[in-house]
């Protein structure tokens, strides 16, 4: 049973994007690996901004500089 963790800042991600990379990644499991869509999971984490690091820094403060 493949899982799939996809994680993703909190950004106002649609419903229909979350529907989109689902289906994206369980279409690419089974292209590349031939595995069973019907058996793929798929877990989308969405995480806070204030928790999300880059260069030593959050998320957050590197967007209010226009990063």
């Amino acid at each position: 049973m493949p899982y799939i963790n996809i994680r993703i800042t909190d950004e106002e991600v649609s419903a229909a994007d979350k529907r989109a990379l689902i289906v994206g990644a369980t279409q690419l499991l089974q292209d590349v690996l031939g595995k069973n869509p019907a058996t793929t999971v798929v877990i989308i984490d969405e995480v806070s901004t204030d928790n999300w690091g880059i260069a030593g820094e959050p998320v957050t403060q590197r967007r209010e500089r226009g990063l």
